[in-house]
């Protein structure tokens, strides 16, 4: 994930300067302080928010009991891991049920937020769940929203109530009814968006609120427009009063402050982050999680639920005792590469991986995964003796595998180097005695 990725190495260094001060003195913790609330701004968190963040953790800080700690370091990380977590929300928030089905969840945010796509990745998540989810386009205005939805339901194996341009308040008293002849159990209103906030667009969401009561109003917000989501998380609750926020695009930004403001501000907890394209790429949010991932700390129960999902229990064996014996082969990296792209990529397994987030500039190991066919053909042209044993591997032999793979030499060997350094990490997460499966 590249959220927060900056945020991450920032704060790291912070608290690797501290490490090697070994005790400390009530100056280095307040210059600390400012390093960290100058890491909080230039990640794009709210000038008030990041103020009162230090104001906290500062506090608990520079009490006699962390001066005189025999490790003060890991007291003050501590520290700012809790205040980070009450930052985010303390605890994972679920969604609400209703006591009368069905369950309606009314979808709110900007245009380009991904709202549409988040209604088909949150239909799909419901329905591993057990639920009978109904998807509902009242998006009248954006050219092709609500072909867009059926295409997205269609995905999810979901059904789409939509009734043209019809006025969304009456689409979704419709739907309400149709949802209860039919047997589903949860309603998914895809409203309409604007580029920027306007009084008619929030107008018309008070209107399709009133008509059809909502358990549910999730406001998805972009993670990539930066300030810009307080002001939209502040209006949007003022006007709507939200039950929770929704973040997407959480792998294409590196900051992502402005984020854990919205948070800050509204009072409301965010409940999925939406981590890729694929339908499937949506989360419950934990806080405590997001906070050791951020402090370079791992996330472990993240790293097992998404191999559950996306690899057998046998596959996920044997990874486990190729990853604990450093005996990963190319013949491995073939056949697991698409189960460890459905985790999400290797980059991120690994900043899942305690201690690594951390110490490890994850940033130089230089993986494009868009290129996966291509990695395929170069390993498969290879003998059996080669992907066992890449260390064999000549001008002669190298050039035959360019010919066979149509690539290039410099592709090759950008793949042998990858391959080693990925190899170089599992050694060091055999090393590490805080990873366990």
């Amino acid at each position: 994930m590249a959220l927060f990725s900056s945020l991450s190495e920032k704060l790291n260094h912070v608290f690797s300067k501290l490490t090697k001060h070994g005790r400390l003195t009530e100056l280095e913790i307040k210059q600390a302080m400012r390093e960290i609330r100058i890491a909080l701004l230039e990640a794009d968190v709210n000038i008030v928010v990041a103020k009162q963040f230090i104001n906290k953790v500062s506090e608990k800080a520079v009490g006699q009991e962390i001066l005189k700690s025999l490790s003060p370091t890991q007291q003050v990380i501590k520290i700012v891991n809790e205040e980070l977590i009450a930052l985010m929300g303390s605890t994972n928030s679920k969604l609400e049920v209703s006591g009368s089905s069905p369950t309606v969840i009314m979808m709110s945010g900007l245009q380009g937020a991904g709202k549409t796509t988040l209604c088909g990745k949150l239909a799909l998540y419901l329905k591993k769940q057990g639920k009978n989810p109904l998807l509902v386009g009242c998006d009248i205005y954006r050219p092709a929203a609500i072909e867009q939805l059926k295409v997205v339901g269609g995905n999810a194996g979901v059904e789409v109530f939509e009734k043209g341009t019809q006025d969304p308040v009456k689409t979704s008293e419709q739907a309400i009814k149709h949802a209860k002849s039919y047997g589903f159990d949860t309603v998914i209103i895809d409203t309409a968006g604007r580029l920027q906030i306007d009084e008619d667009m929030m107008q018309e969401l008070e209107r399709v609120k009133k008509a059809v009561n909502p358990t549910e109003i999730l406001l998805v917000i972009d993670s990539m427009i930066g300030q810009v989501a307080v002001e939209v998380a502040d209006t949007f609750n003022k006007r709507l009063e939200v039950t929770g926020l929704v973040l997407t695009k959480l792998d294409g930004d590196t900051r992502g402050g402005a984020t854990l403001s919205a948070k800050a501000v509204t009072g409301k907890p965010i409940k999925f982050c939406s981590t890729g394209e694929k339908l499937g790429d949506l989360e419950p949010f934990y806080p405590d999680r997001m906070a050791s991932r951020i402090l370079g700390m791992g996330d472990v129960l993240t790293l097992i639920e998404r191999a559950e999902t996306a690899i057998s229990e046998e596959q996920a064996k044997k990874l486990e005792k190729k990853f604990r014996e450093n005996t990963f082969t190319l013949e491995d990296y073939l056949t697991q590469f698409d189960a460890i792209k459905n985790m999400g990529g290797i980059k991120d397994l690994l900043s899942m991986m305690p201690g690594l987030g951390g110490k490890m500039n994850l940033s130089n190991l230089n993986i494009d995964e868009k290129q996966v066919g291509q990695i395929k053909a170069i390993i498969l042209s290879m003998t059996k003796k080669e992907r066992r044993d890449p260390s064999i591997l000549n001008a002669s032999r190298k050039k035959r595998i360019v010919e066979g793979s149509g690539t290039t030499v410099q592709e090759v060997n950008k793949l042998l180097k990858n391959f080693e350094q990925t190899k170089q990490m599992m050694k060091q997460m055999k090393n590490n005695k805080m990873f366990r499966f």
